[in-house]
């Protein structure tokens, strides 16, 4: 019977930590269009999908990383064009860049919902 319960409790303690360890990228995120953006675990990595607006329902990137700090590619869904591109998150903030050759590079802020 104790055993049983330590076993429940280990359970139970290990799926809250699993619930706290997630990536503070993965959400719903308001680009600077004013497009909703969910963030989803995919593979090993994470793809940023388009929720609303225009180009709803297209995937415009991929990126890897832990504790903030991500890599990856981003296209730009009105050129179709890829971009090696870069995430931070800061609270409810992301900045997003994307670059051609490292040397051309935009950013985008975006917020959290």
């Amino acid at each position: 019977m104790i055993r049983t319960l330590l076993v429940s409790a280990a359970l139970a303690f290990g799926a809250a930590g699993a619930a706290y360890a997630a990536e503070p990228i993965v959400g719903n995120w308001k680009t600077a269009s004013g497009a909703t953006a969910e963030i989803a675990p995919c593979g090993g990595a994470f793809c940023v999908t388009l929720k609303t607006g225009k180009h709803a329902g297209k995937r415009i990137g991929n990126l890897a990383g832990t504790d903030g700090s991500y890599s990856g590619e981003i296209t730009d869904p009105e050129s179709d064009k890829t971009y090696s591109g870069s995430g931070a998150v800061d609270g409810n903030s992301l900045k997003m860049k994307g670059c051609v050759l490292k040397v051309l590079c935009k950013s985008q802020t975006w917020t959290r919902l």
